[in-house]
């Protein structure tokens, strides 16, 4: 229980994380809403998209597979959350990279900025929460159920509507 606890707290922290680092600066100072989903398969242009239609958009829903996982209890559905920040967040990385020529990290406003760092955190976070998570406890049986009997038994009373023996069942007689 306490796995699940903690699993849901990070996964949910790095839910959240993803979803706010849109609205942060991701390169040069531009912020990841301003960045069209269009784009990511296209090549990065300089087009500003609205929010909905930014790289938002797959990082709330990887918010919503997390929190559908978490009630769920579900660590696949946690874990494939993960690997939807981590997927978009790396295939934006790469077409920025082509589109400048490289990625530059730097500490003056230039280059890639926290938004990419809320994003990639948090899909490590949304990753190593499903690895904390322990899931769903399926019982496991070593053997099938034995089927009911098809006559009656000795050990209990005669089944309803059969008629009642006039000897002792038991073999005293």
């Amino acid at each position: 229980m306490i796995r699940n606890v903690v699993g849901s707290v990070l996964a949910l922290a790095g839910a959240t994380a993803a979803v706010w680092s849109p609205f942060r600066a991701w390169y040069d100072g531009r912020h990841g809403s301003d960045y069209p989903i269009g784009d990511l398969f296209t090549g990065i242009t300089d087009d500003k998209a609205d929010v909905l239609g930014s790289i938002l958009l797959p990082f709330a829903f990887a918010a919503l597979v997390t929190l559908l996982g978490v009630v769920l209890r579900s660590r696949l559905l946690v874990a494939l959350a993960g690997v939807i920040v981590l997927g978009f967040t790396v295939l934006w990385m790469v077409r920025v990279g082509q589109a400048e020529g490289s990625l530059v990290i730097s500490g003056n406003g230039r280059g890639l900025g926290d938004g990419v760092a809320n994003a990639f955190g948090g899909g490590v976070l949304i990753l190593l929460g499903a690895l904390v998570m322990s899931g769903r406890h399926r019982t496991h049986r070593l053997r099938p159920a034995a089927p009911p009997p098809t006559h009656p038994t000795l050990d209990g009373p005669p089944p309803a509507g059969a008629p009642y023996g006039t000897g002792d069942q038991r073999g005293a007689g």
